[in-house]
């Protein structure tokens, strides 16, 4: 009885997030609600499918969007991008070990939090060698953490009276996930959404040198120590292919005036796409997932959370770090 009951709130919750009603961070509230409740039912179906919604979301959300913004946004992003993800990982690994979060669960948390949140930690993972436990951990921390800023940041960037470029840009160097940043930055505005999503996007690069990085220093450890081939000899690095399709689309969208009203359309399944997906990473956060995270990842997460929004958001009203 309990289990038809899931199922049925879960259907309605994604009817809701489907609907003209529903905004991202509302659907991800409503995902919350079910997942701490009753549970996602339908927890390893969505599990594959939020990945490939968010893709396909994230390339749709290119059709709005103009060429020159993305090529900006790239190019101006990529001192502070690399200053950014270098201070983060050093903040946070500093964090782990004063906390004594073992070495591999602190840094997956500090690679989540430095670069992309989820996707970060699932390219990083198999070349430190992680277990299920430890990727468990990283994420439950991290998809915490993204849930609550996706709700937070839109009324905080309102107090601070920040623009909707500084509240872009904010939201895409302090909010893990890209599905959280193109949240926060469609609640704000069609501006903020711009500015977000494509520095967030410019940033989501950065898996490739981190994650060949941390092999090369993981082959290095493992010779060292007299180890046999490194697990990080084999692991295929990743490419993010959906940022080139999100590229191709602002070029689409730049280059053929013609195909501006097909452009829109594809643009609001974008939108509504993204919302459907929040809704699924919130279902999938369970009371379970709360538990397993424990005491101390989730501080180190708390804490260089903090310690990077600050940083960012004084740094930005400051003028240092501007589009």
């Amino acid at each position: 009885m309990q289990g038809t009951f899931a199922k049925t709130a879960f259907i309605a919750g994604l009817i809701l997030a489907l609907s003209p009603w529903a905004s991202p961070p509302i659907a991800l509230a409503v995902g919350l609600a079910l997942g701490l409740s009753f549970g996602n039912p339908f927890r390893k179906q969505t599990q594959g499918l939020t990945r490939y919604l968010l893709q396909a979301s994230v390339v749709g959300l290119g059709f709005g969007m103009n060429l020159q913004q993305v090529v900006r946004a790239g190019r101006s992003g990529f001192v502070y991008t690399a200053v950014g993800i270098s201070f983060a990982m050093l903040v946070g690994l500093t964090l782990a070990r004063v906390l004594r979060v073992p070495f591999t669960a602190g840094f997956l948390i500090s690679a989540g939090t430095a670069i992309c949140g989820g996707s970060a930690i699932a390219a990083v993972a198999p070349v430190v060698a992680a277990d299920e436990e430890e990727m468990s951990v990283a994420l439950g921390t991290v998809f915490i953490l993204n849930s609550i800023a996706l709700l937070i940041f839109p009324a905080i960037g309102t107090a601070l009276h920040l623009t909707q470029s500084q509240f872009g840009l904010w939201a895409a160097l302090a909010i893990h996930d890209t599905s959280s940043v193109v949240g926060a930055g469609a609640k704000y505005g069609a501006l903020a959404l711009a500015v977000a999503t494509t520095v967030k996007l410019a940033r989501a690069l950065w898996i490739v040198p981190m994650t060949l990085g941390t092999a090369a220093v993981k082959r290095r450890m493992d010779a060292s120590n007299g180890g046999a081939k490194s697990s990080a000899q084999k692991t295929r690095v990743p490419w993010p292919w959906f940022i080139l399709f999100f590229v191709l689309a602002a070029v689409a969208n730049t280059l053929i005036p013609s195909g501006t009203p097909a452009f829109h359309g594809l643009w609001r399944l974008g939108i509504v796409g993204l919302t459907a997906t929040l809704y699924l990473i919130g279902s999938n956060v369970s009371r379970a997932t709360l538990k397993q995270v424990g005491a101390r990842p989730l501080i180190q997460g708390v804490l260089l959370w903090l310690v990077v929004a600050v940083a960012s958001i004084a740094a930005i009203r400051a003028g240092w770090v501007a589009l």
